[in-house]
């Protein structure tokens, strides 16, 4: 082995491994992806808003080129890339993407139309808005710390002295290793008296504080439809989800849709809807037109086809099948005042920013009061000057050292001596001692206000009480997103919505399936592809679903409203349900409520099973129908009148079961029908020959040689047998001259 070098570390790399990347998911955490519950900011934001504010970009400044923006954040605080930091400065603009933008922008900043639709940063301008002076305002006052920046040539904050709670104000989203959050936007005014609810009782109870707080309150608007009970329950955990449903208005025949929930635009409902009316999938909409304008950006008109339509219901079904509704998650996780993250309650964030604030108050009044208490210093010694001016201007003229001799002989500090001696001749006059005087005073007074608000922890708290009133009172708008607790949104039935008529659906041996107009067509007149013919058909109407069965016991859903006409050679099945590898299509039926079918096999097992439970969305299907080794399925057949059941075996065994003694099942193999031998099953001797329903008219006839038996309700009692009996011998001759004749 080599000689080691003198400070190199040998580490398992398991090891090392699991340190670099905790130490890289740490760093996202806290310096990328989450916002600190001080200002609700996330570092680039942070760094934006404070760039702004040094290059003189405040509320009632002009407007500059955001490349010189982007420019200042990234060369002095945010080594990152310049598009994902203009996109930043770009949310923060945007009125339908954060409730209180912090950046005002001058140019195309997006829309909501399109919010990627922005312009470059070079055609761009910025500044700050006058809500980001809430963030702003007090951070000369000595109110936060500072941190060096990337190369450590600058200072930064660590975080804005924010006057409001913007972590729950604006809210904000962000994705970090491991972690996510997904804070909503609020009402200032609820938030606010939340927060004073707070100063007055720490010991307030969640559902005390949720008294403030109605819910979310996005900037798009839209109504949370969530019940109360939930929306509570999701503040106390900080972690849940709401669910938002547009605005509509209904007037001559026309629904005007006014907003949308967050983060849903425009162009993709356009698309949801028209898809659903272009697929034949809802034809109760004649005309969608998007007539939103600069003044009223969401305004979707759709005109009905006849005012008979109830335009409730057809709003209920766009709430279930498009963007209209949607869930929104809550996942309030944020860097806390102990610089960890952690998900948090609503009482834990206001407990956390209202003490915050607190110390933000007191820190800013310290320093008012520090620089009052150094100025009334300064002032003391200029006023004892001032009482013996020829004594001063003579040992300032004749002393080598006048500042030693100021200290000395006229008991003056080292800084109050400086600061006579940077008098000017002008400030010698008798009327600027008055101004002293009165300045000295003033002083006084505000120090004597400062220290006795800095007494006492009520008189603090009052103060930023106060504050936050007065701030939000400047800044407060109306709640956008109305809380009304509804019903769930259910789509309107396919079968409602389509004008039902008969078809008769045809499928050939090689699985291709279409579709023509009415019953008792002559199909014999149909064309098929080279190599292909007819194989089966079924009668029924074209609201109604087809059911297809596999020889697997596999059972598959598809419409046949949309199914190719029968003039043409249709279109494989396959494009509608997905076969497994080897499997066959065994019979197509109708689904009508209510139907029982019996599902059989050779072997003579079987069940009943409910025409609902062999639907299915999935174009795999489902396994309904199970078989033992080597047994295949018979047709189903529809049971649902039905009080017997006649089976007949290859030997020409006859029995008669009541329908009442098979089990009803959902899926599975059944129980035996009739007993037949496992030999003969084996050898093949002996299976389910024919499978029907039996009553009082029913006759069929049996063909042995040239004899010929009729099987009437004359015979009913001799067959009949409790399950599972072997069954009676039709006919004494063999079975391969049996002849059924239904």
């Amino acid at each position: 082995m080599s000689e080691i070098m003198e400070n190199e570390e040998i580490r398992p790399v398991h090891e090392y491994v699991s340190s670099a990347y905790l130490d890289y998911s740490m760093y996202v955490i806290q310096d990328r992806a989450l916002p600190k519950v001080q200002d609700g900011l996330k570092p680039v934001h942070r760094r934006i808003i404070y760039s702004l504010s040094q290059l003189g970009l405040n509320y009632t400044a002009k407007h500059k080129k955001s490349a010189r923006a982007v420019g200042d954040v990234l060369g002095k605080y945010h080594p990152h890339g310049d598009s994902a930091c203009y996109e930043a400065m770009v949310l923060m603009s945007q009125n339908f993407s954060i409730g209180n933008p912090l950046v005002d922008g001058q140019g195309n900043w997006g829309s909501v139309d399109d919010p990627k639709s922005f312009a470059a940063m070079r055609y761009t301008e910025a500044k700050l808005t006058k809500y980001a002076d809430t963030l702003l305002s007090e951070i000369k006052q000595g109110t936060v710390d500072y941190q060096p920046n990337f190369d450590g040539t600058l200072k930064e904050p660590v975080v804005l002295p924010a006057q409001l709670p913007n972590i729950l104000i604006n809210g904000g989203e962000g994705i970090a290793v491991g972690l996510s959050t997904v804070i909503p936007s609020h009402n200032m005014e609820e938030i606010v008296s939340a927060c004073i609810a707070m100063y007055k009782n720490k010991n307030i109870t969640h559902e005390e504080l949720m008294g403030n707080i109605q819910g979310p309150d996005y900037p798009t608007g839209a109504e949370v439809i969530t019940p109360r009970s939930s929306i509570i329950e999701t503040y106390k955990k900080g972690r849940g989800s709401v669910t938002l449903r547009a605005k509509y208005e209904y007037e001559n025949g026309d629904i005007t849709i006014t907003e949308l929930p967050f983060q849903v635009y425009i162009p993709t409902v356009l698309q949801e809807i028209a898809h659903q009316v272009d697929e034949k999938k809802f034809n109760l909409i004649q005309k969608i037109k998007d007539h939103g304008d600069q003044d009223n950006p969401v305004k979707i008109v759709l005109t009905l086809k006849s005012n008979r339509i109830d335009p409730d219901e057809v709003m209920n079904h766009l709430f279930a099948s498009t963007s209209l509704q949607v869930n929104r998650s809550i996942n309030m996780s944020m860097i806390g005042l102990d610089n960890k993250p952690r998900t948090k309650g609503l009482v834990e964030i206001i407990s956390e920013w209202t003490q915050f604030r607190q110390e933000v108050f007191e820190r800013k009044k310290q320093f008012r009061l520090d620089k009052i208490l150094d100025r009334l210093h300064i002032l003391e010694g200029l006023l004892i000057v001032y009482s013996i001016l020829d004594d001063v201007i003579q040992i300032i003229r004749e002393e080598d050292d006048p500042k030693k001799e100021l200290i000395e002989r006229v008991c003056l500090s080292d800084r109050q001596a400086e600061a006579v001696l940077e008098l000017k001749l002008r400030h010698l006059a008798k009327l600027e001692e008055f101004k002293l005087k009165g300045e000295f005073d003033e002083l006084t007074k505000e120090k004597s206000q400062i220290e006795d608000v800095l007494s006492s922890d009520r008189k603090i708290k009052n103060a930023v009480i106060k504050e936050l009133k007065a701030a939000c009172e400047e800044h407060k708008s109306p709640r956008r997103s109305q809380i009304i607790e509804r019903a769930q949104a259910k789509a309107m039935d396919q079968k409602e919505l389509i004008s039902a008529h008969p078809v008769t659906v045809v499928l050939s041996k090689k699985g291709w399936i279409r579709s023509a107009k009415g019953h008792g067509l002559d199909l014999s007149k149909l064309n098929y592809k080279a190599g292909d013919k007819y194989n089966v058909h079924v009668e029924m109407r074209n609201n109604e679903n087809l059911i297809v069965m596999s020889k697997q016991g596999r059972f598959y859903t598809t419409s046949v409203n949309d199914l190719p006409n029968a003039k043409t050679a249709g279109e494989p099945i396959t494009t509608r349900i997905s076969l497994k590898s080897g499997d066959e299509i065994l019979g197509i039926y109708p689904h009508k409520e209510s139907t029982e079918w019996l599902l059989s096999t050779k072997q003579g097992l079987g069940f009943i099973v409910p025409t609902n439970d062999l639907i299915t969305k999935n174009k795999t299907g489902k396994d309904v129908q199970k078989f033992v080794d080597g047994d295949l399925a018979n047709l189903p057949i529809d049971v649902t009148t039905a009080s017997y059941l006649g089976i007949i075996t290859n030997q020409g065994r006859y029995a008669i079961i009541e329908k009442s003694s098979i089990n009803t099942l959902s899926k599975g193999k059944g129980v035996k029908l009739i007993n037949i031998p496992p030999k003969d099953i084996k050898s093949g001797d002996d299976g389910v020959r024919d499978l029907f329903c039996v009553n009082n008219e029913t006759v069929f006839k049996v063909r042995a040689g040239r004899k010929v038996h009729k099987i009437d309700d004359s015979v009913f009692d001799y067959y009949l047998c409790n399950r599972p009996s072997r069954g009676k011998f039709l006919d004494s001759v063999k079975k391969a001259d049996i002849k059924i004749e239904m």
